[in-house]
């Protein structure tokens, strides 16, 4: 199902409430996964991340823009299957500088306030990601599909 309504509230609620992401990047041969925490802009239409700029994942950003990201709110248990919702976010993502890294640093550091020495390190990048789509998947195989408008 292909959706253009306004995004649901399960949406919000696992992308607030989630701390841990699994970004897919994508290096010159293979794909790559790495768990990141991130944050959500309150329109839900920019994800961020950190990272040191030495990793894998940093690299790949450099060569392709395009990631995916699954956030999911699973415990483990048999109930998962029939429970458990997940999400599979699509955009493009950024390295931020100046004020735009300053903005966006203000509110990954609301969430994750522990982080503030990392972030402020002149080895960390900042992430931004532009999410063109979700693809959110309750009950085990519903699937339906969000698209977001270009937002300039």
């Amino acid at each position: 199902m292909r959706e253009t309504e306004p995004l649901p509230e399960i949406l919000r609620r696992l992308l607030v409430d989630q701390s841990l992401a699994v970004l897919a990047s994508t290096g010159v041969h293979t794909p790559y996964a790495s768990l990141i925490a991130f944050s959500i802009s309150d329109d839900l239409r920019r994800l961020y991340f950190a990272t040191h700029r030495a990793t894998r994942k940093a690299a790949n950003l450099g060569m392709q823009q395009e990631v995916a990201l699954l956030v999911d709110d699973r415990k483990n248990r048999p109930a998962d299957f029939v429970e458990a919702a997940g999400v599979t976010i699509r955009g493009t993502a950024a390295c931020l500088e100046g004020e735009g890294r300053s903005t966006a640093s203000n509110g990954y550091l609301t969430k994750f306030p522990h982080l503030k020495e990392f972030l402020a390190s002149p080895d960390c990048a900042l992430y931004e990601v532009r999410i063109r789509q979700y693809l959110l998947v309750t009950r085990f195989q519903q699937v339906t599909e969000y698209w977001l408008e270009p937002d300039g």
